[in-house]
């Protein structure tokens, strides 16, 4: 029996979906529980009254800031999280005569400097943003510098196979002013400032998206988990179903096959066996006509034309021969099928 895998991996497509599904609802209701802090200077009394024992897991909004920003060597843009990459593209002959391109990462550099997020009434500084959900950095800047090789190393290279094109340097930064949401664990540093950082258990998140918009996006994904997951798990049971369907009709077919192969054993036992009492002389031929139906078993549509090697059965056609290899009335290996002409 062989494994209908196409109905096993739908059956756990869906069971993957659905967890996913579930995890998308359950960080929706999370986010729903948070505590909402509409105004930054209400945070630090909301720290004041609340339990020491578990963590306050808030969500804010404001306006990113920085003492110290950083800015971009190329776009000038001020930021408090730059980061940098260079790639080399190239033309890479290939083993088929031609030229592909290609490229390969050369640098790749992040800084972030100290910052805060400011409502006008409060600031609260933010830690860790880089490990949070939902952080998106803007392109700054995308430069593409050309190859300025000398001709000996472009020689070299070009005997290597390559053909140098240039640099591509792009910058991605969290600008200064940027509208965020932030939702984590307030807490309070050794100085009293109050600051922002990743739960030991619990969501955190730095999106431009306000906290609705958070919580409506991982409700619409859920049910598109949902949906997904009940579309593969009834595809997949279509499979599982279909593939057991035919393996019973498989196994009946046989079944009855073997009742023909049987039954036609037994009566030519049966009829020799009364022959032999009765002292009755036949022909070869009639003989064959009456012990033997003229059908192939296996088929029941040719004539059976074939006989076994060394057994010397003779209930198949040349057919279905060819896809046996044991006789079906005796069992015995077949090494060898002759056809044989009847009329």
């Amino acid at each position: 029996m062989t494994v209908p895998w196409g109905g096993l991996s739908c059956c756990l497509s869906a069971a993957a979906l659905y967890l996913l599904g579930k995890s998308s609802g359950k960080d929706a209701e999370v986010l729903r529980s948070v505590t909402k802090v509409s105004q930054l200077k209400d945070l630090a009394q909301l720290l004041e009254t609340a339990c020491k024992v578990l963590p306050l897991v808030v969500t804010i909004s404001g306006r990113v800031s920085s003492d110290t920003p950083i800015t971009c060597e190329y776009s000038g843009l001020r930021g408090v999280i730059v980061e940098e990459t260079a790639e080399q593209h190239f033309l890479k002959h290939n083993d088929a005569g031609s030229w592909i391109q290609d490229s390969a990462l050369m640098l790749s550099m992040s800084k972030e400097v100290p910052w805060y997020v400011d409502d006008g009434t409060g600031r609260v500084f933010v830690v860790g943003a880089r490990g949070a959900t939902g952080l998106t950095l803007t392109v700054a800047s995308e430069v593409f510098e050309e190859s300025g090789r000398s001709l000996a190393r472009g020689t070299l290279d070009y005997l290597q196979g390559l053909k140098m094109l240039g640099v591509k340097r792009i910058e991605r930064v969290l600008p200064t002013g940027t509208s965020l949401t932030v939702v984590g664990e307030a807490v309070k540093d050794d100085i009293g400032a109050i600051r922002i950082q990743r739960p030991s258990k619990g969501p955190f998140y730095v999106s431009p998206k306000s906290i609705d918009q958070l919580i409506a996006n991982l409700g619409n994904w859920a049910r598109v988990y949902k949906y997904a997951s009940m579309g593969f798990t009834v595809f997949g049971v279509y499979l599982l179903a279909k593939h057991a369907i035919q393996y019973i009709m498989q196994r009946r077919r046989r079944w009855d096959l073997q009742k023909r192969v049987l039954a036609a054993a037994a009566a030519q036992r049966l009829q020799q066996d009364n022959e032999d009492s009765n002292g009755k002389t036949e022909t070869e031929t009639s003989k064959k006509d009456r012990l033997m139906p003229d059908l192939c078993v296996i088929c029941l549509e040719q004539e059976y034309n074939a006989v076994f090697v060394p057994c010397g059965h003779m209930c198949c056609c040349t057919t279905c021969s060819s896809h046996l290899t044991s006789c079906p009335l005796c069992r015995r290996r077949i090494e060898q099928v002759v056809k044989t002409f009847r009329h």
